[in-house]
């Protein structure tokens, strides 16, 4: 049996980079530290953290801390809990990616010199909230092209597009286009800007994912189950591999994941440690 395993699956830069800055500030504290928020959308690291005595804050308890630094994850956050840290005079180490940094500049920015903002996201994703935070105006999420049909703006009102780092890439466009239309069909968009502001390792774990899935019988796509960006790799993977199974670790494979396969993909999200990845490839190997 083939076992394909894609060339980007796991940590990406912003993750790995995190996760690196906690480890080491957990020597430097003495394990006096907290995030806001996980860390990283995985289970696995989270637990290995807490047994280290890193605890997990919400933005309600930074007014009682005293002794602890916070750690803001790559998600990022929006300024007014910038605005709370400094105020309770909380330190903090900020490892947000510098590709969500660059949407905050981009909407801060844009939105300052009067443009209405769209964020072509999930609401509810920590990522996106945190983008909310810094719009010095009006703005909308749209998440499908149900909203994206519905979306009204007034009229003659200059936008600004940006999208969630992790979005689906062919799904952005689609929205986009929508959009587009709206613009030509009613004139309801006096200037329509847009800025592709997802990942280049996104478009890049989404493509190989797609390639591989459509080659497979099988498709293993690990990560974390509250991972935005894995969802996503699941999602694309399954309309090219109807045979196409979520799992977190090596426990959840199961014999009949691999009934009559010759081809078995593995993908991974951004949030997916190496080793993890590993434990799989190898169990796939030598148990089936």
């Amino acid at each position: 049996m083939k076992v394909v395993t894609a060339k980007s699956a796991g940590f990406c830069f912003g993750v790995q980079r995190a996760v690196d800055q906690v480890y080491r500030l957990i020597e430097e504290k003495n394990g006096k530290i907290c995030t806001l928020g996980p860390i990283i959308h995985n289970e696995e690291v989270i637990r290995d953290l807490e047994e280290r005595g890193v605890r997990v804050i919400r933005e309600e308890d930074i007014p009682s801390l005293t002794d602890r630094t916070v750690i803001i994850r790559s998600h990022g956050v929006g300024k007014k809990v910038y605005d709370l840290l400094e105020s309770h005079h909380v330190p903090y180490v900020d490892v947000t990616c510098p590709f969500v940094l660059k949407i905050h500049r981009i909407v801060q920015k844009e939105s300052l010199a009067g443009k209405y903002i769209v964020i072509i996201g999930d609401k509810d994703h920590p990522e996106v909230e945190g983008i909310c935070g810094w719009c010095q105006g009006p703005y909308s999420v749209l998440k499908n092209a149900a909203e994206a049909e519905e979306f009204a703006p007034p009229e003659h009102t200059k936008i600004c597009v940006v999208s969630q780092t992790t979005f689906n890439y062919n799904n952005f466009q689609e929205l986009v286009e929508i959009l587009r239309k709206k613009r030509y069909d009613n004139d309801v968009l006096d200037i329509l800007s847009i800025v592709n502001t997802i990942c280049s390792a996104t478009e890049l774990r989404q493509t190989e994912a797609r390639t591989i899935a459509g080659k497979a019988d099988t498709m293993l796509v690990i990560g974390g189950r509250t991972s935005s960006n894995t969802q996503k790799l699941f999602e694309i993977c399954k309309k090219e591999c109807a045979n196409t199974y979520y799992i977190q670790t090596p426990v959840d494979l199961d014999s009949e994941m691999f009934q009559c396969s010759s081809y078995v993909g593995i993908t991974a999200g951004a949030s997916t440690p190496k080793k993890i990845i590993e434990e799989v490839q190898e169990h796939v190997r030598i148990k089936f």
